[in-house]
């Protein structure tokens, strides 16, 4: 491992804790993590660094040495396209130009190549990061030569000329986020040195920095505001993180105004006053700059900057969240707490789940807040390690870019050239980030995996022995240890674990709540052990937005159901729970949990299901609905029906809407409350009732039951059940089918009432539904309408956000009412395309219109393209041949309208 030499300058608010570097936490090869680790180290081994230096070679007019580019985003430009300097740019109109956006994946291979060095500390990589570093040198000096540039530290795979487009507010289209791409190669030089100790590496990113500067320094204030604020174009990654961290390294104080360049005001101030202006911005674009925030606090001090990124974490997490941590729809951040309501086709971006990572680090390092660490271990567990395929490749990194959350989807891997490419090869390389910290004489283990610790401050080496996710045993191993100090041992214990936990050293013990630490201190020998097992559960999680769709969990790991269906799988959660609002099922947490490992896949409820993190390609459901047909408890079943009250609510979901019970009695007391709530909606007779408190009764809780006392109680609740005067008649709104993953019905739903009087002690459900009977007469409305006889099923044709109301009546006049809301949107937007030529060029912009649920992206695609998100008017060179774009609009509801298409002439035509 390589610690730096030269001097740094210290920073003014250093982190309370600091991460352990890379090759100071090693994976073991039990890890669940070491499948996707030594797949990416594969291809760093295999991979040729002359065809990532390919395009810059080409661009600075030297022997690319036969080497093919990457490809897809990291490819050569057009043929005709120059290396144009800042001013000789000819415009649009009389230049052809392709794969703006290429360098940036070199400069996530050479972090991915620093990262594997220093992790494995593997002499081969090093000489790979010394090629690719020289390449870069070299490449750095020829454009230099050329005097061309504004300044000798240029250096990009394309001409000057998008910075300076940039600067005159140029759109995506027309350039492709230049500063972005520039911050690629910093990062993976600055990472070559810190990681690697290569000084050439520190000699060209200081001077690339110096270039930074030199063009920011030139520009007022609002020009880099208005900048940074356009679409993609302006994006800049984590330029400000980087020079940052320079500062430092190199210290020079320069760059840290250089960083400030790069604040973007509007969205320090939302951070820091708690105000959520967040929907509809691009995600990836403006995450990165947090991690630069926090940096830039570190170095100055500013506590602004750190409130600001709590603020937006905040907002993010778990509002904007979906179950394996990743954010956003089609790139961009839906409404504040919708997480079930911005369920699209392509949510997501594997990106943004990179980036949170390394702000959840930087926060829990500052705060010690353990919500951070909640975060990192699901996002690492499920999110990241399900983004890698299950394969070896000798080309591509294999990862997604998005990895969807909608019924029935499916991971697309591959993504060479792409940003997501580019951060996944950093991604498999990196599992150690965040397992360990270190403080004042303690070292903080926050997140348990089969790893080897290097702690060098503390003189102490430990190994990390767990089959987690499969089993919950840990066992910590002091295998190396020098003085006679005492040293303090801080382990984490996830949110997830079911209960306390109890850690054995020797012959003491130390207990620790979950979401908590195993706190140890003292004079720690070689071969000292810390044992504890972690008991593992079955959970469920709902969405934040809508309590009936939820995920399923056991331990860490996220659970995929496999399904070809394109709609919800419903799944009876609330009558498998057991006392503590966990799942119980035939078998238990751990033999689940080991049977995943072990076959691949489990079955459950009849639903099969795999790991998120198994890098398997079959169709999934990540989120299921919560339906349970009849009441049940512990997965006994009353054979009651679970019938909906006038509020929505069910008695299950009622019963379980505050989680578990301390206790059994606890339980069935909360039972007995609810039943008769049914009981006075006239939803349970007297029979039923007595089924369910019987059901609840003898359902296995783990603890011992008193048939004395549940008699007693049964013989209270009777007589409270006969006391009840007046129960009027129920009915019930029901529908023909499922809503959309989005929650709206995109075809229209035919209902049904379903009437039934249950105020006799013997009366039946199924034996009083007619709801044109003499004795009950049921009518129904629709918003503010009238009153209408209903007369048997129809179908709900209102476009819109629709409230249906059903009340039926009995020869008594007394009244039972059930209401529920419709969202139905099924027709896809209205989208148009408008032309404006210029030159040898066309301007196009989309636009869109959806009155109902609104319109959720336009998305098109043409030669040499990917299907993109369209933001804002862009620009398409015309050629010898006719280009044909397509397009398409999708709104929030689900619709997505047929694809459009536009023929652009040649270019003489």
């Amino acid at each position: 491992m390589f610690h730096a030499t030269r001097p740094i300058a210290a920073p003014a608010r250093p982190a309370r804790l600091r991460e352990l570097k890379p090759g100071d936490v090693r994976i073991k090869q039990g890890s669940v993590f070491a499948r996707a680790e030594q797949q990416m180290l594969h291809l760093a081994r295999v991979y040729p660094i002359d065809r990532l230096l390919a395009v810059f070679r080409r661009n600075a007019g030297l022997d690319t040495r036969g080497a093919a580019a990457p490809g897809t985003w990291e490819d050569f430009g057009h043929p005709n396209e120059d290396a144009w300097g800042e001013h000789d740019y000819p415009g649009r109109e009389n230049a052809q130009t392709a794969n703006l956006l290429r360098g940036h994946y070199a400069g996530h291979f050479l972090s991915m190549l620093a990262m594997a060095a220093a992790t494995q500390d593997d002499d081969t990589l090093r000489a790979k990061v010394t090629d690719m570093v020289a390449g870069l040198g070299e490449v750095q000096e020829a454009l230099a030569a050329t005097g061309r540039y504004s300044h000798p530290g240029f250096l990009a795979a394309y001409g000057e000329w998008q910075f300076s487009m940039l600067e005159s507010y140029a759109p995506y289209g027309e350039i492709w986020a230049p500063y972005y791409t520039c911050h690629k190669i910093m990062a993976g030089l600055l990472d070559a040195y810190e990681l690697v100790g290569n000084e050439q590496a520190l000699e060209i990113v200081t001077s690339m920095a110096y270039w930074v500067h030199k063009r920011l320094a030139a520009l007022t204030d609002e020009q880099r505001q208005r900048m940074w604020s356009l679409y993609i174009a302006g994006e800049f990654g984590g330029m400000n993180e980087t020079l940052a961290r320079l500062s430092l390294v190199a210290a020079e104080p320069l760059f840290l105004e250089t960083a400030h360049f790069f604040d973007q005001h509007n969205l320090l101030e939302a951070g820091q006053s708690h105000t959520d202006i967040l929907t509809d911005m691009h995600a990836n674009q403006h995450l990165p700059q947090l991690v630069g925030y926090v940096r830039d606090y570190e170095v100055t001090g500013d506590e602004r900057k750190l409130d600001a990124v709590v603020g937006l974490w905040q907002q993010i997490v778990p509002g904007r969240t979906y179950a394996h941590g990743g954010n956003g729809e089609s790139e961009l951040w839906g409404p504040p707490n919708s997480v079930a309501g911005d369920i699209g086709h392509r949510n997501a971006e594997t990106c943004v789940s990179y980036n949170m990572l390394k702000i959840a680090r930087l926060l829990f390092a500052h705060t010690l807040d353990a919500r951070y660490l909640a975060y990192s271990e699901n996002t690492v567990h499920n999110h990241i390690l399900g983004s890698k395929r299950d394969v070896n490749s000798d080309v591509s990194p294999e990862v997604t870019y998005m990895f969807p959350v909608h019924a029935g989807a499916i991971r697309e891997y591959d993504n060479v050239g792409t940003c997501c490419g580019g951060t996944g090869l950093e991604n498999h390389v990196g599992y150690g980030n965040g397992v360990a910290f270190e403080g004042e004489e303690a070292l903080w283990i926050t997140r348990l995996a089969a790893v080897d610790i290097d702690w060098r401050e503390g003189g102490m080496r430990l190994s990390l022995d767990t089959e987690l996710p499969a089993d919950g045993a840990v066992v910590l191993t002091v295998s190396e240890a020098h003085g006679e100090d005492e040293r303090k041992l801080n382990v984490w214990v996830p949110t997830w674990a079911g209960a306390e936990v109890s850690a054995c050293v020797g012959d003491q013990s130390y207990t620790a709540a979950p979401g908590s630490f195993i706190e140890i201190t003292r004079t720690w020998a070689e071969g000292d052990t810390v044992r504890f097992e972690l008991p593992l559960a079955v959970r469920m999680d709902p969405t934040i937005d809508d309590p009936t769709l939820a995920s399923l969990a056991i331990g860490p790991t996220l659970l995929l159901a496999h399904s070809d269906t394109t709609t919800p799988l419903s799944f009876p959660f609330d009558s498998l729970r057991a006392l503590d609002g966990s799942l119980r099922f035939d078998r238990s947490a751990a033999e689940l949990a080991s049977a995943l490992r072990s076959e691949g896949t489990i079955e459950i409820g009849g639903i099969e299901f795999e790991a998120c993190g198994s890098g398997r390609e079959e169709k999934f459901h990540m989120y299921l609905r919560r339906a349970d047909a009849e009441i049940g408890f512990a997965g006994v079943s009353s054979g009651v029906p679970n019938r909906v009250r006038a509020d929505g609510a069910t008695l299950l979901s009622a019963l379980w809407s505050s989680g578990g019970f301390a206790s059994r009695a606890e339980l069935l007391a909360r039972v007995r409350s609810e039943a008769l709530a049914s009981r006075s909606e006239g939803l349970l007779s007297r029979d039923e009732f007595v089924r369910v408190l019987e059901a609840a009764s003898v359902a296995d809780y783990g603890q011992s039951a008193n048939a004395a006392a549940d008699t007693l109680a049964l013989e209270s609740a009777l007589a409270e059940f006969d006391a009840m005067i007046d129960i009027p008649p129920a009915v019930a709104i029901e529908v023909d089918a499922e809503a959309a993953a989005s929650g709206w019905y995109t075809t229209a739903p035919v209902l049904s009432l379903r009437v039934f009087d249950l105020a006799g002690n013997d009366a039946n459900a199924d034996s009083a539904t007619d709801a044109g009977s003499v004795a009950l007469r049921a009518e129904v409305r629709i918003d503010d309408g009238e009153w209408a006889t209903y007369t048997g099923p129809f179908v709900l044709e209102h476009e819109g956000v629709r409230s249906v109301v059903a009340r039926v009546t009995d020869a008594r006049g007394l009244e039972g009412r059930s209401a529920r809301e419709f969202a139905i949107d099924t027709k896809a937007p209205e989208v148009s395309a408008k032309l404006k030529r210029l030159g040898a060029s066309v301007e196009i912009t989309l636009n869109a219109s959806d009155g109902i649920s609104g319109v959720e992206r336009i998305q098109w695609e043409g030669p040499g393209t990917f299907w993109a998100t369209f933001q804002e008017a862009f620009v398409r060179a015309l050629s010898d041949e006719e280009q044909v774009i397509e397009f398409a609009a999708t709104d929030r509801a689900g619709n997505e309208g047929r694809r459009s298409r536009i023929v652009l002439p040649r270019v003489n035509d």
